[in-house]
């Protein structure tokens, strides 16, 4: 095939992948104001009025052919240079750009302590880009993109490079049109959000002009207790408003979690059973089959409960739990979540129904892998918990009585995610034990990854001249429904920061209580005894069996 147009796929399956992309951007550019010029596609700022409230008035809202758009913008990114940056951040952001979800000035400002220029911050994105991004690169994209890149050099307690970030900010305002609207995402360790937040308020960088708007970004683990979180909402509540925090929490950008809501809320047939005239008990489930890696600094001291269960998994079971919103909008889904929240209740006795683990040394996948007291960094005396398992109860009138298992580990059998719903038995059964000894419970069980999509499990007959019942499985897949891909989910929530769409988003209310609940765990497991061992590429320790055995109860393999 000839040469075609630089930057244009040559086959004809890359052909029609490229120009549906292109159509697809232009159509969202074109919705966002935006002139197009040029082969290539490359789109030009119309001329920005200042107003940060401007809509175009040819788009119907309830049009959903294009999608949201952001408006003129940047991103500040703090610690721009670590794997969070690296792998997530800025491939993210290449991707919302690629789809025509950007405007055309935005700008991706880096802030660290590296001797860069701009044109090195740029090359460091231009490598994170090729080798991470969901979308295929394309030149014409990647060039508007990298206009609008600036690298400031510094440690977060240098006045000096503060005063130059916020020269750079007023800079892109004039040559980009960004309007005054900046989010600063901290990628950081949280020991550093406290310094991050108050130099950011020292130097004006926190406070927006009429008309426009400024946003802080925070990753997990937002605290390591309840004090240490309500100091630090104090701190950062000191600086920007409570609506102008947005906490990440990654696994609610899923398209699977958001799944959930729509699974209850939007058909008939789920709702009626979801409660505890139906429900049985619910399993949630985050496993990962790697160790710690090199984050032994990181890890240690804080270990799996405070790391997934008070974060990730205390947010799938509020999703699954809460009660029906009365909008889908920030404040009823907080509201409702919330109640989740505060109707949790621990056991009585922690001793048998919570259990914390460390992974020991054993064959994985073929390989040989060292015990966590083995890994580089770790002392020998730690009792850090690389698996955690809880049993908690909703004392409301839809859960009461129905036991939540939610556990989570490394090292385990292999990487998956998922909220099990296992439903009762049948109140009466006509069939004798010999055509129902294969049957099982029924359960809904929705897979957040790596395999996104839901299972239902029921009986049926096996064919034959018998009366045999035996459990089958209908799958839906979202890689087999859809057409379309689904986005990573830092694309989703940066580009839901940038729109100020909080649906997503912990607020510090949840991160309280989620603290209030797993604090008396925390304490509990400090003065009674220490993990117990798992062999690596098992499934956890066999207290965790026994927790629910004596439930009469099994936990599922995924």
């Amino acid at each position: 095939m000839s040469e075609g147009i630089q930057g244009i796929p040559q086959t004809a399956e890359q052909e029609t992948i490229g120009s549906k992309e292109d159509k697809e951007a232009r159509a969202a550019q074109e919705a966002a104001g935006v002139e197009q010029t040029g082969v290539s596609g490359r789109a030009a700022p119309r001329a920005v009025h200042g107003d940060a409230d401007f809509t175009n008035p040819l788009r119907d809202p309830r049009d959903r052919r294009l999608p949201r758009i952001a408006g003129p913008s940047g991103l500040v990114i703090f610690g721009v240079t670590g794997d969070l940056s690296r792998k997530k951040l800025m491939p993210a952001v290449y991707d919302l750009a690629n789809r025509g979800l950007l405007p055309p000035g935005f700008s991706l400002v880096g802030f660290a302590r590296r001797d860069w220029e701009d044109q090195d911050f740029a090359q460091v994105v231009h490598d994170a880009v090729r080798e991470h991004a969901r979308t295929p690169f394309r030149e014409e994209v990647w060039q508007q993109l990298a206009e609008g890149m600036r690298f400031i050099p510094g440690d977060f307690d240098d006045d000096t490079a503060f005063k130059q970030l916020r020269s750079a900010v007023e800079e892109l305002d004039a040559s980009r049109g960004t309007s005054g609207n900046y989010a600063f995402y901290l990628s950081v360790p949280p020991k550093f959000f406290p310094k991050v937040v108050q130099q950011l308020k020292k130097h004006g960088l926190a406070h927006a002009a009429e008309g426009s708007w400024r946003r802080a970004v925070i990753e997990k683990p937002f605290g390591h207790d309840l004090d240490s979180a309500c100091e630090l909402n104090a701190i950062v509540h000191d600086v920007f408003d409570p609506e102008q925090v947005f906490r990440i929490d990654h696994y609610l950008g899923k398209e699977t979690v958001q799944n959930i809501l729509a699974l209850r809320f939007a058909n008939t047939m789920f709702e009626p059973i979801w409660n505890r005239s139906y429900v049985d008990h619910v399993q949630i489930t985050m496993a990962e089959d790697i160790g710690i890696g090199g984050r032994a600094g990181y890890y240690d001291g804080i270990g799996a409960a405070r790391d997934v269960i008070q974060n990730h998994l205390l947010q799938l079971m509020a999703l699954t739990a809460m009660e029906e919103p009365a909008a889908f909008d920030a404040a009823s889904l907080l509201a409702e979540k919330l109640k989740v929240l505060k109707a949790v209740r621990l056991p009585q006795d922690l001793g048998r129904h919570t259990v914390r683990g460390q992974y020991a040394a054993a064959w994985q996948g073929g390989t040989k892998v060292n015990g966590y007291l083995e890994e580089e960094g770790i002392d020998q005396a730690s009792t850090t918990d690389t698996y955690a398992a809880v049993k908690l109860q909703v004392d409301n009138r839809r859960w009461a009585g129905v036991p939540f298992y939610l556990r989570t580990g490394k090292r385990l059998g292999r990487r998956v995610t998922e909220i099990a719903v296992v439903f009762q038995r049948a109140p009466h059964s006509p069939f004798d034990s010999t055509a129902t000894e294969e049957l099982g419970q029924n359960a809904i069980v929705i897979r957040v990854q790596p395999d996104e999509g839901m299972t239902v499990r029921f009986g049926s007959k096996v064919p034959g001249t018998s009366m045999e019942i035996r459990d089958v499985t209908m799958d839906f897949a979202y890689g087999e429904s859809f057409t379309e891909t689904s986005p990573e989910a830092y694309e989703r929530l940066i580009l839901d920061v940038l729109l100020g769409d909080a649906n997503l988003f912990p607020r510090h209310q949840e991160v309280e209580e989620s603290w209030k609940i797993l604090d008396p765990i925390e304490q509990y497991w400090a003065t009674h005894g220490r993990p117990a061992q798992y062999a690596s590429g098992s499934w956890g320790p066999a207290e965790a069996d026994e927790m629910l055995a004596r439930d009469g109860r099994s936990w599922r393999r995924p």
